[in-house]
């Protein structure tokens, strides 16, 4: 492992060279965190065991994610980030910077239950122990992917409250003048059939915390594989949880990103659309005054390419 996390670090170092990143002296000082950027946000996930991709490779987004933290330790590419050296972070944090990339590190994923797991993990202890990782790593936000589908499918509220819980003590620990708080929620997940509520309850109880959310529309078989299925009207399975049926039922059109695969392999499930398709669908979402963007599953699947081509109607740069 400490062969690997050398080799890595000389790579990443190489890769900025070669597409021309300016390397900023490795003991230069941070420049200053900030509030959560204004709409559109345009989010790559990477869980990938790569090197972490330089500025130039993430033209068009502006917010990076490292999959995943857990509280026993980090996995992928969260894990990768804690090996590399303080030098070789510092140099990679202050490119994104300049360059107006946001970085983040998503916590959980979709094989990890904080409220059904065995045991059950407490959310305030949860949310410090997070929140400490956020600090200790430089980074400027987090974003919470709670997938734990036997909670949230019991519709007792243990789901619901468990977030609630740990939201608001990870905004405690995390101030809006200096992080940002992005949760990454199913689309159905807003849908009333979850009677105790779902995350249109979180986000009544504690959507002030969070500055946005990179909803999943995807893995739900055919849900959301047409623009007006996405956009407009899902259908009897998840009812009501289209994107402006989410905005109908109270959650602001500004912090609803629209979170897509970048393949069918990124989600084998279902919901994926190629990215000219999803550029026409975002083109029908703006002309209805939404702007909040786009989550893409995942990094280096989605490049630069891939997000030029979904921005190039909406979006263009």
């Amino acid at each position: 492992m400490v062969a690997l996390t050398s080799v890595f670090t000389t790579l990443f170092a190489a890769a900025l060279s070669i597409t021309g990143v300016v390397a900023a002296p490795v003991n230069q000082t941070l420049s200053a965190r900030s509030a959560a950027p204004a709409a559109p946000h345009f989010v790559a996930y990477d869980d990938k065991w790569i090197t972490p991709p330089s500025a130039a490779d993430l033209e068009g987004y502006n917010v990076y994610a490292l999959t995943f933290w857990r509280p026993n330790a980090p996995v992928d590419q969260a894990q990768n980030w804690a090996g590399l050296d303080v030098a070789t972070r510092t140099l990679a944090l202050t490119n994104y910077r300049a360059a107006g990339i946001k970085t983040v590190v998503s916590a959980f994923g979709a094989d990890f239950f904080p409220t059904s797991g065995s045991p059950a993990l407490d959310p305030t202890q949860t949310a410090d122990q997070l929140a400490a990782w956020v600090i200790q790593y430089g980074l400027d936000g987090v974003d919470i992917d709670y997938e734990d589908y036997t909670a949230m499918n019991k519709k007792d509220g243990s789901a619901e409250q468990w977030l609630i819980t740990f939201t608001t003590e990870l905004r405690k620990k995390l101030p809006a003048s200096d992080y940002f708080i992005s949760h990454a929620p199913l689309a159905p997940w807003f849908s009333p059939i979850y009677t105790s509520g779902g995350y249109l309850k979180v986000d009544q109880q504690v959507g002030s915390l969070i500055d946005w959310y990179n909803v999943q529309f995807y893995n739900d078989n055919a849900e959301y594989s047409t623009c007006d299925g996405l956009i407009n009207t899902s259908s009897a399975t998840y009812p009501n949880t289209a994107l402006f049926q989410i905005v109908a039922a109270g959650v602001a059109a500004d912090k609803l990103v629209i979170g897509k695969p970048a393949t069918s392999a990124d989600a084998p499930q279902g919901g994926y659309m190629s990215a000219s398709d999803l550029a026409s669908c975002l083109q029908q979402a703006t002309a209805k005054n939404w702007n909040a963007g786009v989550s893409v599953w995942q990094y280096p699947d989605a490049d630069a390419a891939w997000i030029k081509t979904v921005r190039s109607l909406a979006f263009p740069e």
